[in-house]
């Protein structure tokens, strides 16, 4: 397991593009796959979470070529993936899990969905306990709630479900059973969350129609190949972003990055912060919104999160956090227990760390209060195998008095490969 060491630095300065966003890249891998004809993808992320789905797509027979700058996927239609030969290791990755579940549920066949070891610790029963009220037959460790995962696949029928949590990961489990199911399947939430799954099923040819605090499809319908330009990921660019904020002297422009309104989350509560943050050049690409984001330094406020910027923001958190120890006053986090249940704790893992540097945090079960610290001190983080911890504090240690040594950094290849050296070429020492 590799440590890395970061030196504080005297500005985030220049002009970068971040890798394609992670959740696009996994269903245009799963829709492609699906689909009738050929898809093809521009700007897909090669990091090892989309990889991990699109090695699950290949041992179901779908042919997708790859000459390094666009993925060929040679569609093979609602009913013509094949029975895996052997089990689909999914790695770290949730979605490709919870996704695929739902999309396996019903096939024709047998499948088997395994991870790593922090994945098969990871709750499963919100997407398989509704699944199993369409008809799936899924068996797991703890009852079902924890991989590996068994999926016999079944005749489905459309239900309605009122989700507890507000996840694109069950919406989008349970709308791709959907496609499956007899009748009109129909998902409520209790905030909106990521829409990626419904503007890309739209871009393949399906009525998806959307209200106020859910969806509804219907199921048979066929999807058409489509090709796809995959923007940048806003998770990825919230750590420039922070790092331009919190290190003065600061100058960065970010292009081509995805600014769909379920995603901004972390642009909303960094300008209620008081960033100096501007979209430029705002346009559509597939059928999702883009833009370049500029930003500088700026001396930054406390301000309350909670209500619907939880789901809007819930990757971002950990960099979020970032921001708020060094804003003046107190940062309150409430209504984001879902952190808990990430690749680690997430609550509990930053506030771990921001104490080692010095700064003041309190837990509460469905969030944190943040004390600025007006300087944080160079410490050893700890990673806790979670990429969105380790670059968090990656970015945390350009602001820091003295090095910042931070454990485990190998997972950052799950969805940002080539962060380190970006991050050293934006920083001027």
């Amino acid at each position: 397991m590799q440590s890395y060491t970061v030196k504080p630095a005297k500005g985030v300065r220049g002009e970068i593009r971040v890798p394609g966003d992670k959740s696009i890249s996994h269903r245009s891998i799963m829709f492609g796959s699906i689909a009738n004809g050929v898809t093809r993808v521009s700007g897909f992320l090669r990091g090892e979470d989309a990889l991990s789905t699109l090695a699950a797509f290949r041992a179901m027979g779908v042919q997708v070529d790859d000459d390094g700058e666009t993925l060929t996927i040679h569609g093979k239609g609602l009913h013509g993936l094949e029975e895996p030969t052997d089990v689909l290791d999914c790695g770290n990755s949730g979605t490709s899990m919870r996704l695929l579940t739902g999309l396996l549920s019903g096939q024709g066949f047998f499948s088997v969905l395994t991870g790593d070891k922090y994945l098969r610790a990871r709750p499963m029963k919100r997407v398989v306990g509704p699944l199993a009220k369409m008809g799936a037959r899924i068996s797991g460790r703890a009852g079902g709630d924890k991989a590996p995962l068994a999926i016999q696949g079944s005749k489905l029928k459309g239900i309605e479900y009122d989700s507890p949590v507000s996840s694109a990961q069950v919406k989008s489990a349970i709308m791709l059973a959907g496609l499956y199911a007899e009748g009109e399947t129909v998902v409520r939430e209790p905030h909106l969350s990521r829409d990626h799954s419904e503007r890309m099923l739209r871009h393949f040819g399906v009525s998806v129609e959307t209200f106020p605090g859910g969806v509804r499809l219907s199921g048979g319908q066929e999807l058409s190949g489509r090709d796809i330009v995959v923007p940048g990921d806003i998770s990825s660019a919230a750590f420039f972003m922070v790092a331009a904020l919190i290190v003065p002297g600061s100058d960065l422009l970010i292009r081509g990055v995805g600014i769909n309104p379920t995603r901004t989350g972390i642009i909303d509560i960094l300008k209620g912060m008081g960033a100096n943050l501007e979209l430029v050049d705002p346009r559509e690409e597939a059928g999702e919104p883009v833009a370049d984001i500029r930003v500088r330094h700026s001396n930054l406020k406390a301000m309350e999160i909670s209500g619907e910027l939880v789901p809007r923001a819930i990757d971002e958190f950990p960099a979020i956090c970032v921001a708020a120890s060094l804003a003046e006053g107190t940062t309150v986090v409430s209504g984001a227990s879902e952190l808990r249940v990430k690749e680690t704790d997430r609550i509990a893992a930053m506030a771990d760390n921001l104490r080692r540097a010095g700064v003041t945090v309190e837990e509460t079960p469905d969030g944190m209060r943040i004390t600025g610290a007006g300087t944080l001190k160079g410490c050893a983080a700890d990673s806790f195998g979670d990429h969105r911890i380790a670059m968090s504090m990656m970015v945390a240690g350009l602001a820091a008095k003295g090095e910042t040594s931070v454990s485990d950094v190998d997972c950052i290849a799950t969805s940002f490969p080539g962060f380190a050296e970006l991050l050293e070429e934006v920083a001027k020492r």
